[in-house]
């Protein structure tokens, strides 16, 4: 850390770059995936695979249809 960034985070409270990857912008949350795994039955590398419109999609399937 420099001495410019230390001095703006002491002052005016402005964080650091910790290196904290960011979560992907198309991830899909993790409840999301815990209900499909859990609840519909698919696989984790079925559920890694699918887009987040997909996922949704796949379990309103699944709480309306019982499939």
């Amino acid at each position: 850390m420099d001495e410019a960034t230390f001095w703006a985070c002491v002052k005016g409270g402005a964080l650091p770059d910790r290196g904290t990857p960011e979560p992907p912008s198309n991830a899909l949350p993790a409840d999301l995936v815990h209900l499909l795994i859990s609840r519909v039955g698919l696989a984790d590398a079925e559920v890694a695979a699918m887009s987040k419109e997909d996922a949704v999609a796949r379990l309103q399937k699944y709480w309306t249809e019982g499939v």
